[in-house]
């Protein structure tokens, strides 16, 4: 269930696994916790993104280094698109910058009405910050707003009131960009959940929390919100009026299924909502019929300013109104909320439209569904299989009387993956170039279905967040965004990679006297240790592959890492009481990671028997979906993701893949390994996963660490790093990301 800050929360069904809940910002589909327009921007402002960094830390978030030419900090270039500046129409004294009906979406702009919108969703913090603490500053609005920009995005999406500094800068762009501006679709979240438990929407907190967050967000865009601290949301003055470029409002969350079920058993007798603005039909369910109550009364408002646009509100596969009867999890089809059952009236000229949180990899009757399994007859799709595209066509044809909007979408750029999707389109596991070129096409896809828009989820990656095949792994959870797991797919859905900077003072040396292994080097950031070991020279023969053969080159001999983590321990398989252990062969170009039986973390996601049960050493897997009770051939899924991948890390050097972990350059074995690989449930304050279901936790002072060269003598040292409860990231655009903006021109030209 999305959230307003963009988080997502996991839960854990008694099958497969649990959809991806919120926390207060966005929601997301993908598995526990995404308006942009594009003009026509020259290619050769695409082709430096990758090259963009920018450095940034809590407290000075908006520092940026110097960036050559060609990045998105570029100096502007000329405008050759179209003029994208708002010409609103009035209608019933009702000033309108977009309309929404049964004709489709429009836009209105100067050079014409534009009838698809493709854009991107933005959270509400950065690395190191929890979500309620929107620590997002002005200076970094002010970067991203250009950045946005030069990619050829037209519009944001955001799902709960930012700070002052977002408007400030919003109406800044704007003004100094009158032909190019950023319009912008205002969320607002239900500031209270305690509903989530056993209540309903219609309990006063919750109902009456969401109405004054709603007039809240209105006196905000307007300019006029005075508001003192409150716990997990934006607080000061709002002084800057971003209302002539309010192009939608899209309020509300990912609905809760269970949630959304005990409100209409129990408020069957709610009313019919017949607002002057916004009207339930005779067939709304009492969800449907609150649903229309505060849209009218967000219409009021606005109505009051003299203004109209579309709003519309959240919703998802979990709730979408369409029947699923393949789908093998009760609570992922058990009850629809229908926009066709929340309409304006006459008097709302900006009109609705239906909003959904739609990604390819979940739920599962994507991959069920035999309607949806059907060859396409015709358009670019024809002859092909997408059950994804087809899922968009349903809901098309659902919702004939009004536009449909993908307003989340995308792939995550991770390491981890938690669920497998349809046409490769995975939960994770995508480099960055591959999940980029998988949003492109993505975007594609929508506008060929006949949709009206499509926004990716999201902007930047997001530290806080977690995933359901994570979430058991991490403890204290309350430290989840002072470091940034390669295993939790949540956490790298942006078009922006924010990079972890190494950790002061972790850098540290070893010399062996003797033995094969002539220099250790260790050193870590809140994502990986890295290790490099150096060959002793003197032993001739041929080099790893992209070393040089003899002159005492050695790096291909296997190398075995072996590293104790938890004090004590049961059932440990030798090596001197190791828990985890890294395997690199150059000479044969492969590597895995392994961990020890007792402490495999699939064990905390799953009650069935993992693969290698028995076996005292298992490869580092991940459970992606658990096998369905009634579903014939279920089989529990997992990721092999400790197989580690071979390749260059570096950004800057041909052949970066972000999914690298090892590699072998000369004499020099290279590695990156996630803390999880090594066992830590928190890296930032040396806390280890220990045994049991649920997992012990352990305090440790550092990792014993045994290097082992061609099955000699280990070597054996120890390794500790500071602690830290600050982080330094760099900002930097992922490679890839060209792909995103030249479809961003392709989809709304």
């Amino acid at each position: 269930m999305s959230r307003a800050d963009g988080s997502r929360s996991a839960s854990r069904p008694p099958v497969s696994p649990p959809r991806p809940l919120a926390g207060p910002t966005t929601g997301r589909r993908r598995w526990t916790t995404r308006l942009a327009v594009a003009s026509c921007v020259p290619f050769v402002l695409f082709g430096g993104l990758a090259s963009m960094t920018t450095d940034a830390s809590p407290g000075d978030q908006g520092a940026t280094t110097a960036l050559p030419a060609g990045t998105v900090n570029a100096a502007r270039t000329p405008r050759l698109g179209p003029d994208w500046s708002p010409s609103p129409a009035t209608f019933s004294r009702l000033r309108t910058v977009a309309t929404a009906d049964g004709r489709g979406l429009r836009l209105l702009t100067t050079d014409g009405a534009r009838s698809f919108i493709a854009g991107v969703d933005v959270g509400a913090t950065t690395p190191g910050h929890q979500p309620g603490e929107l620590a997002i500053d002005g200076p970094t609005y002010r970067r991203w707003f250009e950045q946005m920009g030069r990619l050829g995005i037209r519009a944001v999406r955001i799902y709960t009131i930012h700070r002052p500094e977002f408007y400030q800068e919003l109406l800044r762009y704007n003004e100094s960009h009158p032909k190019d501006p950023i319009y912008l679709v205002q969320g607002v979240y239900l500031p209270d959940e305690t509903y989530l438990a056993q209540g309903t929407l219609y309990d006063p907190v919750t109902d009456n929390g969401f109405a004054a967050e709603i007039a809240d967000a209105v006196r905000a865009v307007h300019g006029t919100l005075d508001r003192g601290r409150l716990p997990g949301r934006a607080w000061g003055r709002w002084t800057a009026d971003v209302s002539p470029w309010v192009m939608s409002w899209i309020v509300g969350v990912e609905w809760d299924p269970q949630a959304t079920a005990r409100t209409d058993a129990r408020h069957a007798q709610a009313p019919r909502v017949n607002g002057r603005y916004f009207r339930s039909t005779p067939d709304a369910t009492p969800t449907e019929r609150w649903i229309a109550k505060h849209l009218n009364s967000l219409a009021q408002l606005e109505a009051s300013h003299g203004r109209s646009m579309p709003i519309a509100f959240v919703n998802w596969p979990t709730t979408d109104p369409l029947r699923h009867p393949a789908e093998p999890t009760k609570e992922e089809d058990l009850v629809g909320v229908d926009a066709n059952h929340v309409l304006p009236t006459l008097a709302w000229p900006g009109g609705t439209f239906a909003s959904y949180h739609a990604y390819p990899y979940y739920p599962d009757f994507l991959r069920f569904e035999p309607g949806l399994l059907q060859p396409h007859s015709r358009g670019p799709l024809a002859g092909t299989v997408d059950a994804y595209a087809a899922y968009l066509g349903a809901l098309r044809k659902h919702h004939p009387s009004m536009p449909v909007m993908i307003t989340e979408l995308g792939v995550p750029s991770s390491l981890g993956s938690a669920h497998v999707g349809t046409n490769g389109r995975d939960q994770g596991g995508h480099s960055e170039d591959e999940a980029m070129a998988i949003n492109a096409s993505l975007l594609r896809t929508v506008k060929a279905q006949g949709l009206s828009g499509a926004f990716l989820f999201s902007w930047t990656d997001e530290w806080f967040k977690f995933t359901w095949n994570t979430l058991e792994h991490q403890a204290p959870r309350d430290r989840r965004q002072l470091w940034h797991d390669p295993l939790t797919n949540e956490q790298y859905f942006g078009l922006l990679a924010h990079d972890p900077v190494r950790i002061s003072g972790a850098r540290t040396e070893r010399v062996p006297n003797s033995g094969k292994i002539a220099k250790i080097v260790l050193d870590a950031d809140p994502s990986y240790v890295f290790i490099d070991v150096t060959y002793r020279a003197g032993r001739a023969g041929a080099a790893a592959p992209g070393g040089t053969a003899g002159g005492g080159i050695t790096a291909r001999e296997p190398l075995i890492i072996s590293a104790e983590v938890v004090p004590g321990g049961t059932g440990r398989a030798g090596d001197g009481g190791s828990d985890h252990r890294i395997e690199i062969d150059p000479r044969a170009g492969n590597g895995r990671a392994l961990v020890r039986a007792a402490l495999a973390p699939a064990r905390l996601d799953t009650w069935e028997p993992l693969p290698q049960a028995g076996e005292p050493w298992q490869l580092y897997r991940l459970i992606t979906n658990r096998s369905y009770a009634g579903v014939e051939d279920s089989t529990m899924e997992y990721q092999d993701v400790g197989t580690l991948v071979r390749g260059s890390w570096d950004p800057a050097e041909p052949g970066y893949s972000s999914l690298a972990t090892w590699r072998a350059s000369g004499d020099t074995v290279r590695m990156r390994i996630p803390w999880a690989m090594l066992g830590l449930a928190d890296p930032s304050s040396r806390t280890a996963r220990g045994e049991g279901t649920p997992m012990t936790t352990h305090r440790i002072e550092d990792l014993t660490l045994s290097f082992s060269v061609g099955g000699s003598v280990p070597y054996r040292t120890t390794y500790t790093w500071p602690t830290w409860n600050d982080v330094t990231y760099t900002e930097r655009a992922k490679a890839g990301l060209a792909r995103v903006g030249v479809a961003f021109q392709a989809v709304t030209n």
